[in-house]
């Protein structure tokens, strides 16, 4: 990017050094803890954490967006893999390398065709109601790691059969170690950063220990495992961690399974394209950057193919160690690639003290971090402001919670679309007239305007296209049968700013029908590119009126006694 050819390499070293320390401290134990919320083995994550890093960094247009396995990728990755039939004889590790593959394909080819306003498709309330409801079984799926109980399912509905088979029979010992790393978690978000204002801490590095508060819980977990023999206690521990650097894999490339995990594939893609973009354009505002969605597409598509060649799972940016790289004062992108050096470091010289690590911990920490993205306010603020908004809100939320995060992105796109065509196939039309002493033009039920008889001036608020242009028709021929006087219509298309050609004929048929009926049809305030999508058909050949640059040249032609000062 231009804003990276600014800063030289000698300059901006040192502070990328620092950012990819940080960076590094924290991913080790997120890794380990998205990899068991996807059902892969720990070292999936780490693995996840290396190449894609590096991969980013050389297509990605962030410069601080830390890419690798977040939470709602993971549970996604997790009900894609334990949708194969057992029967195929495809293990959930080849079934993650197919699906990290898949989805950077995916990725690279929306990424080679421009594809970067995909982004838009997606609304605000409905990521916000997937998000919520994801969190919500998220934190519900690590209630087995946190308690010991058998549960089993990725929707509430399944892990609420599950819980009513086998009972609620908790695991002291686990329980007591989740749930103390629990408290530890929330102290540490809620009341250390003020601790530590309070010792002398600039507010930057207060929220900085908060967020790394993880990795001080890892380590003194992993020693009261060792000191205390947490295993022998029935307590679930990570277990033997492999060591050295991540593997050589190919994915497997059988149709079945492809085709099987596509729509999985696109989905994760999809959503983990959207929130990578978010946390991108997020943060490049606050240092007045700016980020490509395009060359997203295609940095988040290398970093997924890398992760699917190097032994990973599906990845994406993380908003918690985007915020971590940001406010350690990452200047490049080489801050990411060099927090692939320090999982690395971690990889080679400490996974033999991973192996006691308690899965409880783990499950901590996920269930903290991804308590942050559950916002049921939202569904209320939205509902006072937009209740069809709302109502897609809701649907996503419902569908996710009942049949899974697939089911429930899909579900809250269609309810989005359905309702964006319902609400643009009844435009909002009113009749305006002048206002006195000026040249404007308003709702003559919401202002004291001045209006002639003879002329009708009809605003219509939308683009005009195959689902409203039937009643665009019904209006008008509803307004001319209200006031016979009329002789002049004026549509002022101020608003308008496409005609699709289902529109052209209605309004060829509006033309041909006020001509019948002694009416002259005109059109004032036509946009450009609108005018000459118009001027290559036989509309303005027919037209019975004329086409008036502003509504007040229309107002002193058809009426000059009004348009007088």
């Amino acid at each position: 990017m231009p804003q990276d050819r600014k800063l030289r390499p000698p300059a901006t070293l040192p502070a990328d050094l620092v950012a990819a320390m940080v960076v590094s401290i924290m991913l080790v134990p997120q890794s380990l803890a998205y990899a068991l919320l996807a059902g892969l083995p720990v070292e999936t994550g780490l693995y996840a954490s290396v190449l894609p890093l590096v991969a980013y960094a050389a297509l990605g247009s962030s410069r601080v967006l830390a890419v690798g396995p977040v939470a709602v990728i993971s549970l996604m990755t997790a009900t894609a893999i334990s949708g194969i039939d057992p029967a195929a004889g495809v293990t959930p590790i080849a079934a993650a390398l197919a699906l990290a593959a898949l989805s950077g394909v995916v990725l690279m080819v929306f990424g080679a065709l421009k594809l970067g306003a995909l982004a838009n498709f997606l609304s605000h309330p409905v990521i916000s109601g997937f998000m919520t409801a994801s969190a919500l079984i998220i934190i519900v799926s690590q209630v087995k790691p946190l308690s010991g109980l058998p549960l089993d399912g990725y929707t509430l509905l399944d892990v609420g059969r599950s819980l009513a088979a086998v009972g609620f029979h908790l695991h002291l010992p686990t329980a007591a170690v989740g749930l103390a790393t629990i408290m530890f978690l929330l102290w540490a978000r809620h009341l250390l950063p003020g601790l530590a204002r309070r010792l002398g801490l600039s507010a930057s590095r207060a929220a900085l220990a908060s967020r790394i508060a993880p990795v001080f819980a890892v380590i003194v977990a992993i020693a009261a495992s060792i000191t205390f023999d947490f295993k022998a206690m029935g307590i679930a521990v990570v277990g033997a961690v492999p060591q050295g650097l991540p593997p050589l894999t190919l994915p497997p490339l059988s149709p079945a399974l492809l085709l099987d995990l596509l729509l999985a594939a696109a989905a994760i893609a999809l959503i983990g394209f959207v929130e990578s973009v978010s946390v991108a354009q997020t943060l490049a505002a606050r240092r007045r950057d700016s980020v490509d969605p395009d060359r997203e597409l295609l940095g988040l598509g290398a970093a997924n193919l890398a992760a699917a060649f190097s032994g990973g799972m599906p990845v994406s940016g993380g908003f918690a160690r985007s915020i971590v790289n940001f406010d350690a004062g990452a200047a490049t992108r080489l801050a990411g690639a060099l927090s692939a050096l320090g999982i690395l470091f971690a990889m080679m010289y400490l996974t033999p003290y991973l192996a006691a690590l308690p899965k409880a911990v783990l499950a901590a920490t996920i269930i903290v971090t991804v308590s942050q993205l559950v916002d049921f306010n939202a569904v209320g603020r939205v509902w006072r402001y937009a209740r069809t908004d709302a109502a897609a809100m809701m649907v996503t939320i419902a569908v996710v919670l009942a049949k899974g995060v697939e089911w429930g992105v899909a579900a809250g796109v269609a309810v989005s679309l359905a309702l964006h065509l319902w609400r643009t196939s009844r435009p909002h039309m009113a009749v305006v007239g002048r206002v006195p002493g000026s040249e404007h033009f308003r709702n003559v039920l919401r202002h004291h305007v001045l209006t002639a008889p003879e002329v009708l001036n009809l605003r219509v608020d939308e683009s005009l296209y195959f689902a409203n242009a039937r009643y665009l028709e019904t209006q008008i021929a509803q307004l001319i049968a209200d006031h016979p006087e009329i002789k002049h219509l004026v549509l002022m298309c101020s608003a308008v700013n496409f005609v699709d050609a289902s529109a052209l004929e209605s309004l060829e048929t509006i033309n041909e029908r006020l001509k019948t009926a002694g009416v002259t049809f005109h059109l004032s305030e036509i946009k450009g590119p609108v005018m000459d999508r118009l001027k290559k058909s036989a509309f303005l050949d027919h037209l019975t009126g004329q086409v008036f640059l502003s509504q007040y040249d229309a107002l002193k032609a058809l009426s000059p006694a009004l348009a007088a000062p």
